[in-house]
C-alpha cells in the first residue's frame, strides 16, 4: 500500500501532540516565489517539547520555524514569517537557485481549535475532499467541503485574490483500481505508484492475481462489484477495467458509472466499446453517465506493448485528474 510521508500526516500527528498534553502548532507554506523547496500547502508540526515531523523547506529554514513555533504555543497567536532561500541553501536541498516562502504558523488549542482540527482529521480518515480556510489577517478559520472546486479539482493550494484568505486543500490521496491483473497491470501499477497512485487491483482468477506476479500489491479475489463495494469508490478514485470480460468487467462498471470516480477507462476496440455502451445502455444507465467511459482506453500514442498501453492509459489518467479532457 502507498504510505503518506511524515509531512502528509501533519495535522493527525498535531493532534496527536494536541490530545497527549505535549501541545502541537502547525506551520504551513501559504506563499511562494523563485525555487522555493517545499510547494504551497506543505506542512511541519512542532511539539511543546520541540519534536518535529514533515518540512516547510527541506531543512533551509527548519530551525527558525521551529523557535517561532515554540514562541507560539506559549502565547497563543498565529502568526505569518516570510524567509528568503539562498541560492547555497537552495542547491543544498537539490534545487538550481534561491526563493522566497511565506510560513503561517498556528499552535493548535488556541488559534487553530483543536475541535476544527478534529473535524480535519476525521474528514481525512473518511476520504471526503475537504478545505481550510484561514483569514491572515483575522485568523478566521473553517472548514468547507464544496466552496473551492476548482483548488479541489487541481489539488491546489494557495492564496486567494485578496491575498488575505489562505486555503489549504486536503485531498484523499489518489487511488487507481484495477479490474483484471494482466500483462498491462504489471506495466501500469508501478507507473502509477510513482505517480503517487495507491494501487488496488481485482481478479477472482487467483491464477492472474497472484502475489508472485504482483509482489508487495494489494490484491482483492473478491467479484469485482462486491471488491469496489468494499473499497468504495469516490472522486479521487481512478477506474480502469482490463480483463476483456464483460462478466468481469461489467459489474464494476456500472458500480463505477454511479459513483463519483474522476476516471473509467475500459480496454477494447472500437467495437468492443460500442457492445459495452449497448449493455451499459440496457442497464438504464443515460448518456451522460456512459460517455464518462473512456474507451478505448488511454491517449491515442500508437501504443503496442503492455508497457506502451500503460503510459497511454496513465497519460489520460492525468489529463482528466488535470481538467485536460482528451
Amino acid at each position: 500500500m502507498l504510505t503518506m510521508t511524515p509531512f502528509e500526516h501533519a495535522p493527525e500527528t498535531a493532534l496527536d501532540w494536541h490530545r497527549a498534553g505535549t501541545g502541537a502548532a502547525l506551520a504551513t507554506v501559504v506563499q511562494t516565489w523563485g525555487s522555493a523547496p517545499r510547494r504551497t500547502g506543505s506542512q511541519l508540526v512542532v511539539s511543546g517539547e520541540g519534536q518535529i515531523e514533515g518540512s516547510v523547506s527541506g531543512g533551509c529554514v527548519e530551525g527558525a520555524v521551529v523557535g517561532e513555533a515554540l514562541e507560539a504555543l506559549q502565547d497563543g497567536q498565529h502568526r505569518l514569517l516570510e524567509f528568503g532561500v539562498s541560492d547555497a541553501d537552495a542547491f543544498a536541498v537539490g534545487l538550481a537557485c534561491g526563493g522566497t516562502i511565506k510560513v503561517l504558523v498556528e499552535p493548535v488549542g488556541s488559534a487553530l481549535p483543536g475541535n476544527l482540527l478534529e473535524d480535519l482529521v476525521a474528514a481525512r480518515a473518511a476520504r471526503t475532499p475537504v478545505a481550510y480556510e484561514v483569514n491572515l489577517a483575522t485568523g478566521a478559520r473553517r472548514l468547507t467541503y464544496a466552496d473551492y472546486p476548482d483548488r479541489m479539482r487541481m489539488d491546489r493550494s494557495g492564496l486567494e485574490e485578496d491575498g488575505e484568505t489562505f486555503v489549504a486543500v486536503h485531498n484523499p490521496p489518489l487511488r487507481l483500481v484495477c479490474v483484471g491483473a494482466v500483462h498491462i497491470t504489471q506495466a501500469l501499477v508501478p507507473m502509477a505508484r510513482i505517480a503517487g497512485y495507491d494501487p488496488v487491483i481485482i481478479d477472482p482468477r487467483t491464477a492472474f492475481a497472484s502475489p508472485e506476479r504482483f509482489p508487495g500489491e494489494t490484491l482483492m479475489d473478491d467479484w469485482p462489484d462486491e471488491a469496489v463495494e468494499k473499497l468504495g469508490l469516490d472522486t479521487r478514485t481512478a477506474l480502469v477495467l482490463l480483463t476483456h470480460d464483460p462478466k468481469l468487467d461489467d459489474p464494476a462498471l456500472q458500480a463505477a458509472l454511479a459513483s463519483g470516480v474522476f476516471y473509467i477507462g475500459a480496454l477494447g476496440s472500437k467495437k468492443t466499446h460500442a457492445s459495452r455502451v449497448a449493455r451499459m445502455q440496457e442497464a438504464g444507465f443515460t448518456e451522460d453517465r456512459i460517455a464518462r467511459i473512456h474507451g478505448p482506453i488511454g491517449l491515442d500514442i500508437g501504443a503496442a506493448s503492455p508497457a506502451e498501453i500503460a503510459v497511454s492509459i496513465l497519460a489520460e489518467m492525468t489529463a482528466v485528474l488535470r481538467g485536460k479532457q482528451p
